[in-house]
């Protein structure tokens, strides 16, 4: 698989191996599924793998460090984040409880706690590599800010560029549902890659208004995430009760999804296949994040990634 650099410093594969669902993303997922998705994919060529402490509050983390033992260490780049405290909750946990009112089927063994404080951030990245049996992290983002820019673009960031100069982390930056807000990280704080969920899609391209020509300008990566835009494009039909943001989808915006999937079906492709690889397009994206539970999803993703896509196509599902 083609790899692009962040920073000229850690290339990092053009698909990126999502691993929410190997913390129970709305429903479990097993030990097995998780160590079988990890192996494929690492087959088809998966070198970057993004996780969370939020992910099952560490579950991702877990299965996710199990699955990479024994591998060189410079032959992968892990990705996790801060902003979310894990604090134990023994008696929940005692008493079976799962964290389901977070979307994850996972025993709810900690609650979360939202700081983006030095102490905060230092205390995460030591649970991450605790957890993934990590000597170092490749990539730190801020996850969510969103209602945390003052602590966020300050103590959160200063932490991470501390641990930078360290080495304990190699690059950071932030991980959001929005462009605006990303842009402004870009704009004010020393950030080395973003990454913008659901906002450089085949449907969603405000991140193109002012955030990636910001990111060009300033030299900074851009992973995009959520490509399917919350599984809107990810069947070649658009299904009447097809989701989109979390949430059921407008009528207006599955009618465009329908517009873009006649195209795609016109030029002997798929709705999936552009939604893949369309963020790519762009030079200051390194890498697609996609959400894998096992290996069949590794290789279905792969192989939209590898299904080759015509000029004409492009300029069709550009213009629409």
């Amino acid at each position: 698989m083609r790899q692009r650099a962040i920073g000229g410093r850690i290339d990092v594969s053009e698909v990126g191996f999502g691993a929410a669902q190997l913390g129970n993303l709305y429903r479990k997922t097993s030990d097995v599924e998780a160590a079988e998705a990890v192996q494929a994919a690492w087959d088809r060529g998966i070198r970057y793998f993004d996780t969370a402490p939020h992910y099952g509050v560490g579950l991702s983390e877990l299965r996710l460090g199990r699955a990479l033992q024994g591998r060189p260490r410079d032959a992968f780049v892990v990705s996790t984040k801060v902003g979310r405290a894990l604090i134990p909750t023994p008696a929940r946990a005692a008493a079976g409880l799962l964290d389901d009112e977070n979307g994850f089927a996972a025993p709810a063994t900690h609650q979360r706690k939202w700081d983006f404080s030095r102490d905060g951030v230092l205390r995460s990245i030591e649970g991450s590599l605790d957890r993934l049996g990590l000597d170092r992290i490749d990539i730190a983002y801020l996850h969510d800010p969103d209602d945390y820019w003052d602590e966020a673009s300050t103590s959160g960031i200063d932490a991470l560029v501390e641990l930078r100069e360290q080495g304990v982390v190699r690059a950071i930056g932030a991980g959001m549902n929005q462009a605006e807000m990303l842009t402004q990280f870009i704009a004010h704080c020393d950030v080395d890659v973003v990454m913008v969920a659901g906002r450089h899609t085949l449907l969603d391209r405000r991140a193109q208004d002012e955030m990636l020509p910001l990111a060009h300008e300033r030299g900074v990566a851009v992973v995009s995430a959520a490509v399917y835009n919350s599984g809107l494009l990810s069947s070649p039909i658009v299904r009447d009760d097809a989701t989109y943001d979390y949430g059921p989808a407008p009528v207006d915006v599955i009618a465009h999804a329908r517009r873009l999937a006649d195209i795609t079906t016109r030029h002997g492709i798929t709705l999936p296949d552009a939604a893949v690889q369309y963020p790519l397009r762009d030079p200051a994206v390194v890498s697609v994040v996609v959400g894998m539970r096992n290996a069949a999803q590794v290789n279905s993703t792969v192989d939209r990634y590898e299904t080759p896509i015509s000029d004409e196509a492009w300029t069709e599902l550009e213009t629409a």
